[in-house]
């Protein structure tokens, strides 16, 4: 599988032989240099490749910050620029003021989506596609594995993440600070409780490597810590920004004046998830404000999606008990997290860059692995990685507003099946007894409510040919591995001899 795995070319192999041989011990200056060819080679504007080249740093031209942020569990239509009923100001501001993208598709659950995020590369590739790392999970994302953030610190970048991590935890190896980020803030789990930022009873939160003891609603601090980062950066360097909010994953917890807020929704689990979006946005907006008065906000890009979409299965919504109904509203598209039909995949998206972005929406396909290499092209960053990407630079098209050159995706392949998507035909095949295959048309029925497998045998042999392949080039899921070892090799549970005494005979 390894050397099928290397074979793969991806989008930007051709960008990566341009961009010359092994980069390891660069000075900064030659990392520099070296990325605005990269961002040529990708085909960026040349007004842009040259940003962070020293001869623009001279004419007073200085890299763009960028801050990316990320909500976790949050439904396609549970933003005010979906027409939610659930205000969104700050993040409406900024959807109305750059793009907004019509089919962003993300992993159907939050470590896939994060670690391909990362790596630009779909996460069948190094044993991520399944499931997501549990407490008791002993592996992370690959240390093999070139991270943004380090292509980032290559650049010149002061790197910071706020928020959830998600990637591994088991050994500091995988932690944060290990992978590329100057400065962590933040829980290492998938879900914590919102108060007592704990999984399981176990205290999850951190400064860099260090346990933190705070109180507080971890998503109101999350928007504090992404302020404190901006007030104290220093200029003499761009900054790459990541804020991965825990809202509104479960527990739907809220400060009770945030719950106030939305006293008029009677369901009780509505109710939260929307104050949860409210912390959430009122932490967009502060981070905004703290641009605007750093002078930074006209150089600094702003990314913002959810990991997937949201929750409408209790099987996905996590380790929090959850009684009564499940709130997200994915819109017009079919089931939610955890699947691979439309609402566990296409999410709310936008990007925001005043006077490099054009106000409108971007048209066609947009997977989060193409963001590795689109914003290392805006930086002018050059990844040290031999392995290909599976992302394309997406930078001509979220500019200008033009329509995403990108004709397919994986949606997800491992054991149990996959989905795929070329042009407008999806295919979506469970592999696992009792088996079934579903092909839609997306242009035509974007819900997925009319099956059209039975009278299309060639897109249906077609598609299962390429998920077939992507099986044979895919790393066995280190779930399953590692549930392997935890059913097989962990010590026995066995009773305590002391309570025979008081079973009698």
């Amino acid at each position: 599988m390894a050397e099928m795995q290397e074979k793969h070319v991806g989008p930007n192999a051709c960008a990566r032989e341009s961009s010359g041989c092994d980069r390891s011990g660069l000075t900064r200056r030659e990392a520099l240099m070296s990325g605005a060819a990269f961002a040529a080679a990708l085909g960026m504007p040349t007004a842009l490749a040259t940003l962070s080249a020293d001869s623009a740093l001279a004419s007073g031209t200085a890299p763009p910050n960028i801050v990316y942020i990320i909500a976790d569990d949050l439904g396609w239509a549970d933003v005010g620029f979906h027409g939610s009923d659930i205000a969104t100001p700050n993040l409406d501001r900024l959807a109305s003021t750059g793009v907004t993208f019509e089919e962003f598709y993300t992993q159907p659950m939050c470590t896939p989506t994060r670690a391909a995020f990362l790596t630009g590369r779909y996460p069948l590739r190094y044993g991520l596609q399944t499931g997501v790392i549990p407490s008791p999970g002993a592996y992370g994302l690959a240390l093999d594995e070139v991270l943004l953030p380090q292509v980032m610190q290559a650049a010149g970048y002061r790197t910071a993440l706020v928020g959830k991590w998600h990637l591994g935890h088991a050994k500091v190896e995988y932690w944060p600070k290990q992978r590329g980020f100057d400065s962590f803030y933040g829980a290492l789990v998938g879900e914590i409780d919102h108060f007592k930022h704990a999984s399981h009873g176990v205290k999850d939160w951190y400064r860099d490597n260090a346990p933190l003891e705070e109180t507080g609603f971890d998503n109101s601090l999350f928007g504090d810590e992404a302020v404190r980062v901006v007030e104290g950066h220093d200029p003499s360097a761009p900054l790459f920004l990541y804020l991965a909010f825990t809202a509104p994953h479960t527990p739907f917890q809220a400060p009770v004046a945030y719950l106030e807020r939305y006293r008029h929704i009677p369901d009780e689990n509505r109710r939260a998830y929307a104050a949860m979006i409210a912390v959430l946005d009122d932490g967009v907006g502060r981070l905004m404000a703290a641009l605007e008065k750093r002078g930074m906000r006209d150089n600094t890009l702003v990314v913002f999606h959810s990991d997937n979409g949201g929750v409408t299965s209790a099987l996905f919504a996590g380790d929090s008990k959850v009684g009564g109904g499940l709130p997200a509203d994915n819109g017009p598209y079919r089931d939610g997290k955890g699947t691979l039909y439309e609402g566990g995949t296409r999410v709310a998206a936008l990007a925001n860059w005043p006077g490099k972005i054009k106000p409108g929406k971007v048209a066609g396909m947009v997977h989060v692995v193409d963001m590795f290499p689109t914003l290392s092209a805006i930086a002018g960053a050059a990844p040290d990685t031999q392995k290909p990407l599976d992302g394309m630079n997406l930078w001509p098209a979220i500019s200008q507003g033009q329509p995403s050159p990108r004709t397919e995706l994986a949606y997800n392949v491992d054991p149990l099946g996959g989905a795929v998507r070329r042009d407008n035909w999806k295919l979506v095949w469970k592999a696992t007894l009792p088996p079934r295959l579903e092909l839609f048309d997306l242009a035509a029925d974007p819900s997925e409510t009319k099956d059209l497998s039975t009278d299309n045998d060639e897109q249906v042999r077609e598609l299962q040919d390429w998920i077939t392949q992507l099986a044979d080039e895919m790393v066995p899921p280190l779930l399953l591995m590692d549930a392997a070892r935890l059913t097989f090799y962990a010590p026995p549970v066995v009773a305590d001899p002391a309570t025979l005494f008081g079973l009698g005979d």
